[in-house]
Parts: structure tokens; sequence; C-alpha cells
């Protein structure tokens, strides 16, 4: 009999995998996931990976392709700028919100600063990504808006991390580090100015890396990639 909880715990890792290899374009749009391939490749049973696949897939990260499979979908540049302007408006008003709070949690995101820190120094993209999205997560459900939560984080879910590996994008990521820890400081002291500013400039600085690689991501051919464990 399977253990519900264990099957959760798989499904959780199966799409924490499956979504850094998508949105750090590691796997590319055609990439195909086989279900019995991608669990025999991680030696799990097919259920939770079949969960996970179509999970992702309504986020719109993948699509199911008949007796085939799931399929890495094609981006658009369109996509990639509204979900850059729909980030600007409610992360700001997140710490807008954050810095209102007469008692914010903020206890987590230094333990997720210094995660993203030691992923950079080691060149661990996978790592830097949950590290980064972590502390985000926290940051933003320090404002006490879980729709508001829930909504930022679907939306960073979509987002393709193209040129994340580029010499410009492991230049943004070390740049990313002290930015962290000062966004830390500016919600405690609840300098709205300042950290809506820096929070600003943190989220655009990735956009020319990430809508570059995105560009020239489409100028490429695509052909049919098979995607194991």
């Amino acid at each position: 009999m399977s253990n519900p909880a264990i099957e959760l715990s798989l499904r959780q890792q199966v799409v924490q995998r499956v979504r850094s290899e998508i949105i750090s374009g590691q796997s590319l749009p055609g990439t195909m996931y086989s279900v019995p391939t991608l669990a025999l490749g991680l030696g799990v049973s097919t259920t939770p990976v079949r969960e996970a696949l179509l999970e992702l897939s309504r986020t719109g990260l993948i699509e199911p392709v008949r007796n085939r499979g799931f399929r890495v979908i094609e981006p658009t540049i369109k996509e990639l700028q509204d979900i850059f302007d729909m980030r600007d408006v409610l992360e700001i008003h997140a710490a807008v919100l954050l810095t209102r709070q007469p008692k914010p949690d903020l206890s987590a995101l230094h333990g997720h600063a210094e995660a993203i820190a030691r992923a950079v120094e080691v060149d661990d993209v996978t790592a830097y990504l949950e590290a980064d999205r972590a502390f985000h997560r926290a940051f933003i459900e320090a404002a006490d808006n879980p729709l508001l939560t829930d909504t930022v984080l679907r939306l960073r879910d979509r987002m393709r991390l193209y040129g994340m590996t580029s010499r410009i994008g492991r230049v943004r990521q070390f740049e990313s580090v002290p930015e962290h820890f000062r966004l830390i400081e500016l919600a405690q002291a609840r300098d709205t100015e300042r950290l809506t500013d820096l929070l600003r400039r943190h989220i655009m600085s990735w956009k020319p890396i990430f809508m570059d690689a995105l560009s020239r991501s489409h100028e490429r051919p695509r052909l049919p990639i098979a995607k194991s464990g």
C-alpha cells in the first residue's frame, strides 16, 4: 500500500527538479519528459512523477502530448515582458505592505540569503534558484497577504530564466548576493522608499539578460529532445 505522505514528498521533489531544469533553460523548448523514463531515472514510481508533471502543465511550463509524455513549451518574448510587468507591480506592493506590518516575520530571510551566497560561490544554479525562490517567498509572506504570495509565486514559476549560466548571468548572480542582505536591512528599518527602489532594481536587472537569451533561443532550430532522470 502506498504512503500518501511519501508520495506527496516525492511529487514535490520531482516538481522542484523539473521546474528548475525548465526555468533555468537547462531543458529547452521541445524537450520531452516521459513519465516512465523519468520515474526510472529517479528511482521512484510513476504516480508522483505523473502528478508532478500534471501540476507543472497547469503552470504553463509543459504540455501533455498523447502517448509521448510532456513537452516543454516555447515561451514568448511578450509573455516574459508581461511577467516582469506584473512582478514589478505585485512585489513592490508586497514590500510596501511589509513595512506597514507591526511585527513582520523576517526570521527566515537571513538563512535563505546565506544559502543564495553559498550557491553562487559553488556555481550551483539549481540551489541558487531554490534558495532565491525561498527568500522571495518568505519576503512576500511577511506582507501577510496569502493571495498576493500565491499570485507572485505562480508568476515566478512561469518565468524562464534563460541566461543564468552565461557570463553576464553569473556576474548578476554575484551582484544579487549583497542585495538580498540589504533588502533584509531595509525591511527591518521600514525604509519603504529605499526598499522598493532596491527591490525594483533587484528584479528588473535580470530583464535584459533573460530577454536577450530568450531572443537567441528563438533563433535556434528546434528538435525534439528526450529527457530522462
